[in-house]
């Protein structure tokens, strides 16, 4: 069976960090190898690393996300210490997320460049969320030099424009259930066009399920619909397109371990 890489979920929060047995049979049943375990904030960050720690396929990141207003402000020389342990692999999730906060959301920016320049001094790629935000998002990211640390933008929503300036960036492009969703055309049409040595797949479970299993607790197994899906409206084996997928993630979380 061809290896699957999810590339982004959260095996830490509560729907899934209770029967880590199932979540892990499951994902080898699918053929899914290995899977990045996404921090959103530093006072949980022990219980992200300590699944890296205690699985072989799993890998952790450091960050505290956008919408996280309560609990210890990452500092640049925080996020460097803690990314230093050897199964860190990534910065993040940051970024910039103006749909669920309204206001002044200076402290929000303001942590976003924390991050990337983190990122930049740990020689680690970032893991970037954006909602609502597309253009202080890139903004910032070139004016902090984010193409030094490179990454990608997680569980990519907007437009072929943006996608096209993250790439410019030397950012991949990682894709979620969403695109199996019925009303995701659009999305689905950015998925055809993002080079193939671009892309990534991810479930950002437990969140997102993919159709058939929307409205349940996504897991990293259903990354495979993810992946049959793209393959699908890019008229490609599925092979291809998974062997493609669990390459870019190697190359671009995995160049610390080379």
């Amino acid at each position: 069976m061809t290896a699957l890489v999810d590339s982004h979920c959260h095996l830490d929060f509560p729907e899934l960090s209770g029967d880590m047995p199932a979540v892990l049979a499951n994902m080898a049943a699918q053929g899914v190898s290995r899977a990045l375990c996404v921090s959103v904030s530093l006072e949980n960050f022990p219980r992200v690393l300590a699944l890296a720690e205690s699985h072989a396929n799993l890998f952790a990141s450091v960050g505290v996300h956008p919408d996280h207003q309560e609990g210890e402000e990452p500092t640049q020389g925080r996020l460097v210490d803690l990314s230093a342990h050897p199964r860190v692999v990534a910065i993040g999730e940051t970024g910039l997320d103006y749909y669920r906060l309204r206001g002044d959301l200076e402290w929000q920016r303001n942590r976003f460049r924390v991050h990337i320049r983190a990122a930049r001094q740990a020689g680690k790629p970032l893991i970037i969320h954006t909602r609502e935000a597309a253009a202080d998002t890139l903004r910032l990211m070139r004016e902090e030099g984010a193409e030094e640390a490179g990454g990608v933008m997680h569980c990519f929503t907007e437009t072929w424009e943006t996608a096209r300036a993250a790439l410019d960036l030397g950012f991949y492009i990682s894709f979620s259930g969403i695109v199996t969703f019925r009303n995701a055309n659009a999305l689905r049409e950015v998925a055809v066009k993002v080079p193939l040595d671009r892309i990534l797949v991810e479930t950002d479970s437990p969140y997102l399920a993919p159709v058939p299993y929307r409205g349940k607790t996504n897991q990293p197994a259903y990354v495979r619909q993810v992946a049959e899906e793209i393959a699908r409206i890019r008229g490609m084996p599925f092979k291809a397109l998974a062997e493609a997928t669990t390459a870019n993630f190697d190359n671009l979380f995995m160049r610390i371990k080379q």
